[in-house]
């Protein structure tokens, strides 16, 4: 099966299962990266980081996947495979969803759909936690990270910079 067939049908599987946003599939992303195109645990922590700072939606990070794997065309058949299956879902699911108007079926599907969603997104989250933190170091800033955007109001894009750049500091001296 060609690249881009394969990146085209593995992302539009992803899109369809990012109940609760791209950060629901992001184990599911990491492995089927690492097991079918030979991407490791660094690599996708360093391009979902990449994600995190660029301006926009987070997930614009498969844009970069699908230019390391294929290169332009590529970065634009992931794009296209990420994005327009859910969206295209979403708009149909919504138009169907105001016609439920408060009926108790609605009411019981957002009951049940919400601990998924979060589930999803914390796994998400512990997915590149796990694969982040490889130190004394890196925990200990992942835990001062943590604690300050959970009790200050800092902006988060400085916190993340500021531990980059004082873990690079310090992976590099120790």
């Amino acid at each position: 099966m060609s690249l881009l067939i394969h990146l085209a049908l593995s992302f539009a599987l992803l899109s369809i299962l990012a109940v609760g946003g791209g950060t629901a599939v992001l184990p599911e992303m990491q492995s089927l990266l690492a097991h079918q195109f030979a991407i490791d645990h660094t690599q996708f922590v360093h391009i979902y980081s990449i994600g995190q700072l660029a301006p926009g939606p987070n997930m614009l990070m498969v844009l970069v996947i699908g230019y390391k794997l294929a290169g332009l065309i590529g970065a634009g058949v992931v794009l296209l495979s990420f994005f327009l299956p859910s969206s295209v879902l979403c708009f149909y699911i919504g138009r169907l969803w105001n016609r439920f108007g408060e009926s108790p079926w609605r009411r019981a599907i957002q009951n049940a759909l919400e601990p998924i969603s979060l589930g999803l997104m914390a796994s998400g989250v512990y997915a590149v936690g796990k694969a982040s933190i490889v130190s004394p170091i890196t925990l200990v800033l992942a835990l001062i990270t943590f604690y300050l955007i959970l009790k200050t109001k800092l902006n988060p894009v400085f916190l993340i910079l500021g531990s980059g750049v004082i873990g690079a500091l310090a992976m590099h001296y120790w």
